[in-house]
């Protein structure tokens, strides 16, 4: 792309009738410690449990924890890959993607986030209320799962409409005991089923074969949602924090809490063959102090995960596709997680079919990333123009078809071996955004006021 510019400094005119939420961060109000420590919080899901569930009878104990080591680590430099635009531009992932898909295009990026950030929001919402539902039934006898689910999910969603701001404070204080309360967990696990986990992984040989590198897709895949919005959490991080500096802050965040929970997963499932965290605490810890601060526990990791990474995204994409308020996006998203029927993903039946639905909306999410990158580093060089990407009649309007047609390509790619769907998807969806972008920026047809004009 020739005569590239970049410009921070934002024409008012653009953004005069645009949502507070969507212009470029005004006010950076994270710092490392307070970054590390958002997505601590963000990062305690019950999916990971399940994930680690389903690895029952294929790796063994050291191969699960490198496949989780794994992922992670590519969790860390991909947040920081797309994350960049953000934290220099200060814009969130629905204006990034103008530059790649177009101001009408970004409605398919949107919506293959949003879709998956709602159904882990209702299953989540609905462990975390059945924890506290649990804790009812100890202390008081009170039993109504339906009632109280329906209750957390409004607590949740009167959370995020206090922005990033509450955010912040919300996963600050949460990460103060979250490694403790893991960390005390995995210990009860091991130390009163281990006999009975012994006597699973006995038998089992494992494989660095294909479930090995399946397994890092399934962790990588949780997280692969949070990926390509990077951007919605970094346009946050004081400005002063390097690349470098990100990643370490990803990594230290991400890594142990990943690494507890996914081995808690693993084992309670093996011991128990129950991969439901809420059943197996509440009946095994011997104590009910510590059997009700555990459940608390479980419902507060929710919510921490929720506000941050399933409610944030898809509210943003509302804003955007339909100019909605913040405040009725995320109510929106709130009925729409009730809608999927949480209660049916959280059977025991349900933790592989969890597996496989990470790794195929990872199939599409991937060539995502992979168009996003390329746009941003190989064909802008990471320079560009803020007043573009706000004006909504000039170079970047309509729909970028060559980003469409990438990531259609990528995910039929990725599709073929949905296992490794990540990975697979991204060099073909990069290879045809690029010679795409290179064939019709010098089309004919292709005038200049086009997105693919100058």
């Amino acid at each position: 792309m020739s005569n590239i510019i970049d410009n921070l400094e934002l024409n008012p005119e653009l953004v005069k009738n645009v949502d507070p939420d969507l212009q470029p961060t005004r006010k950076r109000i994270m710092g490392s410690l307070s970054y590390a420590a958002s997505f601590m919080g963000g990062c305690v899901s019950i999916g990971t449990f399940s994930m680690g569930a389903g690895l029952i009878g294929v790796l063994t104990v050291g191969q699960a924890i490198l496949a989780m080591i794994i992922g992670c680590l590519v969790i860390a430099i991909a947040l920081v890959v797309i994350g960049n635009c953000g934290h220099k531009y200060g814009i969130p992932y629905t204006v990034q993607l103008r530059s790649s898909f177009g101001t009408a295009g970004v409605k398919i990026p949107g919506l293959l986030r949003g879709v998956p950030a709602i159904i882990w929001f209702g299953f989540q919402s609905w462990v975390g209320a059945g924890a506290i539902n649990s804790c009812f039934k100890i202390l008081f006898g009170f039993d109504n799962l339906p009632v109280v689910y329906a209750l957390f999910t409004l607590l949740q969603v009167a959370l995020a409409i206090k922005g990033f701001e509450g955010i912040k404070w919300l996963e600050n204080i949460s990460c103060v005991f979250i490694i403790a309360i893991l960390a005390y967990m995995l210990y009860v696990v091991k130390t009163q089923f281990a006999t009975e986990i012994d006597d699973v992984f006995s038998g089992i040989k494992g494989t660095w074969g294909m479930p090995f590198w399946a397994a890092t897709t399934s962790f990588l895949g949780i997280y692969s949602t949070m990926i390509i919005n990077a951007s919605d959490y970094s346009r946050n991080l004081k400005e002063n924090v390097k690349s470098v500096r990100t990643a370490s802050i990803y990594t230290v965040a991400i890594l142990p809490v990943t690494l507890f929970m996914g081995l808690i997963g693993l084992l309670v499932t093996a011991a128990t063959g129950n991969s439901d965290p809420v059943v197996v605490f509440s009946t095994t810890m011997g104590s009910k102090f510590l059997t009700i601060v555990t459940l608390l526990f479980i419902a507060f990791a929710q919510v921490t995960t929720n506000v941050l990474n399933n409610i944030v995204p898809p509210s943003y994409v509302l804003m955007e596709s339909f100019h909605m308020k913040w405040s009725h996006a995320t109510v929106v998203v709130g009925i729409l997680s009730a809608c999927c029927m949480p209660w049916k993903l959280v059977t025991d039946q349900s933790a592989a079919g969890l597996s496989l639905f990470t790794q195929f909306y990872s199939a599409f999410l991937g060539p995502i990333f992979a168009v996003m990158a390329v746009d941003y580093y190989i064909l802008r060089k990471k320079k560009l123009d803020i007043n573009n990407m706000y004006d909504k009649q000039g170079i970047y309007k309509g729909v970028n078809w060559a980003a469409i047609i990438a990531i259609v390509v990528g995910s039929l790619c990725s599709l073929l071996i949905v296992e490794l769907s990540w990975y697979i998807s991204l060099i073909p969806t990069g290879l045809v955004y690029y010679f795409l972008m290179k064939t019709m920026k010098s089309s004919a047809p292709f005038r200049k006021g086009t997105i693919f004009g100058e």
